[in-house]
């Protein structure tokens, strides 16, 4: 076969250079390939029919060989297996097949390839000489075998397998352990001489052998076990000395045994600490098992084990720390002080998880520092966004590499008290996968009823979170499992009015800024009225101050520069006319609603999780075959919602004065505008059944309304979520008239009268009703 493959190729091969071995025939071996001539030639060779061309280099040290620097005779070989390495190497497994000789080598920018002399195989003679030669030469092989550690059963059985001489003394010379220039010898010469060459090696490899096995049984009858023991541990204690480990161990384990002395520990906790220091002690401080302990015992002792002092709070203080700290949120700072008013009276947390569920920016965190701050408790925030292992909330088991407790434990020691105030920051933004689901780690902890116990997978043993008082926040619950939401007392924030973000912005952003920015006494800056509002109206669009907080920061900013380069002035005067000098073009519009009547334009009012939107719903009547067509990146109940109100119109057509076929020779098409936004919810129901049937009946909508609720079939209007947003959204686009489904009325009175000032807020319960209001009687009337 391999006379065949040279003949097609014109005795033309890829070359490998070896380093440090020389592969005989019958040899299958695998070889690391790093240098790019060779990863190319074993390319080359693999693509076309997995024969390449083997040789030794003289030196291993040689990066780039050439003629000089090989040997002349190497072997041909068949690559078996290839596997291709991160490190860009490559590994192959390679058989030896026949014997070749160099006879003009060739170098291109690639590879190396040679022209070669294919060495015929060898044959012995059955005399007598020759067989004595052989059985001497497989004897001491075997008996060389059975002497060596390098030698397996396998080699032996692979040995006696081989039918050709040839193969046999090839075999032998691949798995006697010589230098590389005896191997390669070994290769060149022909098989008599190497069946002579072979029995002299390999007798004196014996003799070593034989010499070796002996000193060794001497020296081992010499050394008796007490001996052995003794010298052992006399070396042992020798290392630890000059690692200067003895002293230090001691002094480890001293210190912790003080340590869980004066910890008030739990049964469980005080047998397992028992257990590890006894662990420790018995251990040898160069072990792996030795830091694992010692890295335990530290987590497990520098855990707050004895209960706190008995903190006192005052209702009053509290309610003027909640009253500095946060303008407006009346509703929510009462339910935060009689919760804090129960705690004082039964003195206990359990049955109070608190949820703080509001858009972003609308002080949901700081809320957290502030019941912290009233109780004189320790806070500590931990951000939930985007951990998706479990093992984040229990930790790893500490048998493995770098494991750690979870960050309820690792928040525990940072405070080191068992009574804080933890934050539970971005709940809703938590995920799962493969490693398991984390809001099902949190079950345990916000559970009051086991959470007395709390496992982590690191500390194994249970630990009391009863005293801890859990603060959760989020930006909405649609994400937030049910379980989890069962073990939560939610409390909604809404977002800001314009007249709240107007005195947060006068009392609490501006002093801020004004410090932060290195304003004293010698720069006087004046923000009016008409300034905040000008910001509020025109620069942010937000449900919380945080925009509002960046635009006056970037205002004081050029103030900054202009003191720099004016020092002579240092009064500034910032006006509602002067805010487009520093803040530039107007970003938003404060109303971006049409003023005007229009037909098949009609406003509705969304949630969103940064607050309330008002959406003004399109719709066009065309020519056509009575197709729907839904644009504006609608989701799927809103399209559900959109099918309901189209199929109302059409059930009570007569009652509008529509065109009985309609919806056999008119294409419909509802659009919502900024489509880049995705949008969905049933609460847009009404909205968009007045806008098809004012398309339809080409009866105007009145600008001045806007609306909001859920449509049925049968024209009933169901009740919706979100209303004080919605309401907010009005105010702040300037629509005085709202609908709402009149199962929503009684909301209204948990509703501050701020946001309800100045709007009117229309009750309904039919679609005919919301008709009556929102559209003009006929299609004729002058507007």
């Amino acid at each position: 076969m391999t006379k065949k493959i040279l003949e097609e190729q014109e005795n033309t091969l890829p070359i490998i250079p070896t380093r440090n071995i020389v592969i005989f025939p019958q040899m299958i071996v695998p070889l690391v390939i790093g240098r790019t001539h060779s990863i190319k030639a074993t390319e080359k060779a693999y693509g076309k029919n997995k024969i390449i061309f083997c040789v030794a280099q003289k030196s291993p040290d040689t990066q780039k060989p050439q003629q000089e620097d090989m040997y002349e005779m190497g072997v041909v070989c068949q690559i078996l297996q290839i596997l291709k390495m991160p490190d860009a190497t490559i590994r192959i497994l390679v058989e030896g097949l026949q014997r070749a000789e160099i006879e003009e080598l060739y170098f291109s920018d690639d590879y190396m390839s040679a022209k070669l002399d294919l060495i015929p195989k060898e044959t012995l003679k059955e005399t007598s000489e020759n067989i004595a030669l052989l059985q001497t030469l497989e004897h001491d092989f075997k008996e060389y075998g059975k002497l060596s550690r390098n030698f397996s059963d396998d080699v032996l059985i692979t040995y006696e397998n081989l039918k050709s001489m040839d193969d046999k003394v090839d075999f032998m010379a691949s798995n006697i352990d010589l230098d590389l220039e005896v191997k390669q010898k070994l290769l060149e010469a022909n098989l008599m001489e190497r069946i002579f060459d072979l029995i002299e090696y390999i007798s004196k490899e014996l003799e070593i052998l034989k010499i070796r096995k002996k000193i060794a049984g001497e020296v081992r009858s010499k050394l008796t076990k007490t001996q052995k023991e003794y010298f052992l541990n006399q070396e042992l204690k020798a290392i630890q000395k000059e690692l200067g480990f003895s002293e230090d161990q001691n002094v480890e384990v001293k210190e912790l045994e003080k340590k869980v002395s004066k910890l008030n520990l739990t049964e469980e906790a005080k047998e397992k600490a028992e257990y590890e220091l006894n662990k420790l002690r018995r251990t040898n401080p160069i072990s792996p098992e030795y830091s694992v302990s010692l890295n335990y015992l530290n987590w497990l002792t520098d855990l707050p084990w004895n209960n706190p002092k008995k903190g006192r709070f005052d209702l009053t203080q509290t309610e003027k720390i909640l009253d500095d700290d946060h303008y407006g949120l009346k509703k929510i700072k009462e339910r935060i002080v009689e919760y804090l008013a129960v705690l004082k009276m039964v003195k206990k947390v359990k049955g109070q998880i608190l949820c703080f569920v509001g858009p972003p920016g609308v002080g949901k965190t700081s809320l957290g520092q502030s019941i912290a701050r009233a109780l004189h408790r320790k806070f500590v925030r931990l951000s939930l966004g985007g951990v998706r292992d479990e093992a984040e909330i229990r930790g790893h088991r500490k048998t493995y590499i770098g494991a750690m407790p979870g960050i309820i434990i690792q928040a525990m020691k940072r405070v080191r008290t068992k009574n804080p105030v933890i934050m539970l920051d971005e709940v809703d933004k938590m995920s799962m996968d493969f490693r398991g689901d984390p809001s099902s780690a949190l079950l345990e902890v916000l559970d009051p009823e086991q959470n007395y116990e709390f496992h982590d997978h690191y500390i194994e043993v249970g630990y009391d979170l009863s005293q801890v008082l859990f603060i959760t926040t989020a930006n909405n619950l649609f994400s937030i499992p049910p379980a989890l939401q069962d073990r939560m007392e939610v409390i909604t924030l809404p977002g800001y009015t314009e007249y709240e973000k107007f005195r947060i912005a006068e009392g609490f952003l501006l002093p801020k800024q004004l410090e932060k920015h290195g304003f004293n006494h010698k720069i006087k800056v004046d923000f009016s009225e008409n300034a905040f509002l000008n910001i509020i109206r025109n620069y942010t669009r937000e449900a919380g101050v945080r925009n509002l907080e960046r635009n006056i920061s970037s205002v004081l900013r050029k103030i900054v520069r202009e003191y720099l380069k004016n020092k002579s002035k240092n009064s500034y005067k910032v006006t509602g006319s002067s805010i487009r000098k520093y803040l530039g073009v107007e970003r938003y519009l404060y109303s971006d609603v049409k003023k005007e009547d229009s037909v098949g334009v009609a406003n509705g009012l969304a949630w969103t999780s940064v607050g309330g939107v008002l959406l003004q719903v399109e719709v066009a009547v065309l020519e056509g075959k009575g197709h729907l067509s839904l644009t504006g990146k609608l989701g799927d109940v809103m399209k559900e919602s959109a099918n309901a109100a189209l199929s109302y119109a059409r059930a009570n057509s007569s009652d509008f004065d529509l065109e009985k076929n309609f919806y056999k020779n008119k294409d419909i098409h509802i659009h919502v505008p900024e489509g880049a936004i995705p949008k969905d919810g049933p609460s847009a129901g009404i909205t968009i059944a007045t806008a098809i049937i004012s398309a339809l009946s080409k009866r105007k909508v009145r600008a001045d309304y806007a609306m909001t609720g859920e449509i049925t079939l049968m024209g009933d209007v169901l009740p919706i979520g979100g209303l004080e947003e919605k309401l907010v959204a009005a105010q702040r686009a300037k629509i005085k008239n709202i609908i709402i489904p009149k199962k929503n009325f009684r909301e209204l009175t948990e509703i501050p009268k701020q946001i309800k000032k100045g709007l009117n807020i229309i009750p309904v319960e039919t679609m005919d009703e919301v008709l009556a209001h929102a559209l003009h009687k006929d299609a004729e009337e002058d507007v």
